[in-house]
């Protein structure tokens, strides 16, 4: 009897132990979020694998590439696929590090602004954070809009090759085609954060999935179609209309530049997932390297797969990616496959959804977006930011505007590129310069490693901005400009003149949410400065 209950109730024991666990390590993170500032108001459903998962899954790989290889092919031909991919990843990966470190050490959904806030000189903190605030908000929304645009264009693409070329829609449907996924995308961002913690799980199977079984089939039925490993990897095509075949071939980094972007979205759920200081920072660093590897093969395969760079670039199909499935699997096997790329930026852009709302979330929680009050309501009954969610999907719709012009994609990558990589580059400078004594790592640390790193990136990221302005093509017209600077002086302009009338006068950078006697004394107190950074030190402990 003695021994039978003892068999019944080890489970128990190890289950109550569980549970003890899992709550203990809650009210860490809740704990520590208390320390930085804010009051926990999500619920701290995702694990580690659903935060790698959701890292990943925003970054989308095999559709992403789909929807960017007429980068590659206008700017070097083979050698903008291959090696165009492969030069920037190296580079994006000093910044994931960098943000890895601050992540960890201060995980909160407020992430990049937060950081420059923490980082900069007490004086020019509230600055920063606006700065740092406004280039975020801004390349989270572009991201929205240009996953679905390009998912309109997928759709637009199978419409076509199943209709034999009957059905060729025109700008205007695409347009409705990228408002009705908007629409649907709201929906699915707005649901509860364990039903969004669990979809992440299959997305990245799907995501997973597809991007083997592209790689696969581009190399195994290609046929006498396939080119030679000196072709893939050396045949240099310049299709720009720039004279400089090495200026063209640095357009090529629009694609990868494009798709590693929306890692950050591991510190913007952070304050959705259990032991966040640890999590956090792993996901950036493997969605991001995983993203990078699996794009890097799929670009390989596609270099191998393409016979004619011209004839590919010559297609009447929105995307060239459609051409070169069309031309290797033939109608019926080509469409199998769309539907699951379909599928992926479908999935990317629920993603990216959700994450662009955490942002938007969180710069309303400090007052810094106009109709802050709105912005910053949590749902009674989600638990998620509903409001938030569906601004973002009305300012995308917005952008969508922009894919009446021939340079849609170009225009709108741009923009997603330079916002996001201005509040990345930011906090990662702040942190080289002003803030070298100030962070406390937590977790996950560079070491004395925090400075060469962190000056590669800041470099990389001076370098690719100045790049992602300049047009496609030689002499460009009202139709082929880059609308890349109109986005984002647009909102420049906006924040500036903000700032400089009214949010200098009462911005004082992030809002603390928890009552003194709720917050365990920290570093992150500094009397009477309004964005609270103290001298000597910040980060988790």
């Amino acid at each position: 009897m003695s021994s039978t209950g003892e068999k019944t109730d080890a489970p128990k024991s190890t289950e109550n132990g569980d549970r003890t666990s899992i709550t203990s390590v809650r009210h860490a993170d809740d704990e520590l979020l208390a320390k930085l500032g804010y009051k926990s108001e999500f619920r701290r459903e995702f694990s580690l694998i659903e935060t790698i998962a959701f890292a990943f899954s925003i970054m989308g790989v095999v559709a992403s590439v789909s929807s960017t290889l007429s980068f590659p092919l206008v700017s070097g031909g083979h050698v903008g696929m291959v090696f165009g991919w492969l030069i920037p990843c190296f580079f994006v990966m000093t910044i994931a590090a960098s943000l890895a470190e601050l992540t960890s050490a201060m995980p909160t959904s407020a992430g990049l602004y937060y950081f420059s806030a923490k980082l900069a000189p007490p004086r020019w903190a509230p600055l920063a954070s606006w700065i740092t605030g406004w280039a975020n908000v801004t390349g989270q929304v572009s991201l929205v809009c240009s996953i679905d645009f390009t998912c309109a264009q997928m759709i637009v693409t199978a419409l076509s090759v199943g209709s034999d070329g009957a059905i060729n829609l025109g700008a205007g449907a695409t347009f409705g085609i990228l408002l009705a996924i908007l629409f649907t995308h709201g929906i699915v961002c707005s649901a509860a954060t364990s039903v969004l913690a669990r979809l992440n799980i299959m997305y990245v199977i799907i995501n997973i999935g597809t991007t083997i079984a592209a790689i696969v089939v581009l190399l195994a039925r290609s046929g006498e179609q396939r080119v030679s490993t000196e072709t893939a990897f050396t045949m240099f095509e310049n299709n720009t209309g720039w004279s400089n075949n090495g200026w063209a071939f640095l357009l090529a980094f629009t694609a990868p530049m494009w798709t590693l972007t929306g890692y950050d979205s591991a510190a913007h759920i952070s304050e959705e997932t259990a032991n966040a200081a640890h999590a956090a920072p792993i996901a950036i660093l493997v969605g991001v390297g995983a993203t990078a590897s699996l794009g890097w093969l799929l670009s390989i395969a596609a270099s191998f797969a393409t016979a004619s760079v011209p004839d590919l670039l010559d297609t009447t199909l929105p995307l060239p990616m459609g051409q070169l499935f069309l031309n290797i699997l033939g109608k019926n096997g080509m469409l199998a496959i769309w539907s699951l790329i379909i599928i992926v930026q479908y999935v990317t852009g629920a993603a990216q959804g959700v994450d662009a709302s955490r942002v938007v979330f969180a710069f309303a929680r400090d007052n810094a977006l106009p109709g802050s009050r709105w912005w910053k309501r949590m749902h009674p009954y989600t638990h998620t930011p509903v409001n938030a969610v569906w601004l973002v999907i009305v300012l995308s719709g917005i952008c969508g505007i922009l894919g009446f012009s021939e340079t849609a994609l170009s225009s709108l990558a741009g923009a997603s590129v330079i916002g996001l990589y201005v509040s990345y580059v930011t906090p990662i400078f702040l942190r080289i310069t002003s803030g070298r004594d100030k962070l406390v790592p937590g977790p996950f640390t560079l070491g004395k490693w925090f400075v060469p790193i962190g000056v590669v990136a800041v470099c990389w990221v001076t370098f690719i901005i100045v790049l992602l302005v300049f047009p496609p093509e030689v002499n460009p017209t009202a139709d082929t400009m880059n609308y890349t600077v109109v986005i984002i002086m647009g909102v420049f302009v906006f924040a500036s003149v903000s700032w400089a009338v009214s949010a200098r006068k009462w911005f004082k950078g992030p809002v603390k949410t928890v009552e003194e006697e709720d917050a365990t004394p920290n570093e992150y107190d500094e009397k009477n400065e309004g964005a609270q950074v103290d001298e000597k030190s910040v980060g988790s402990h």
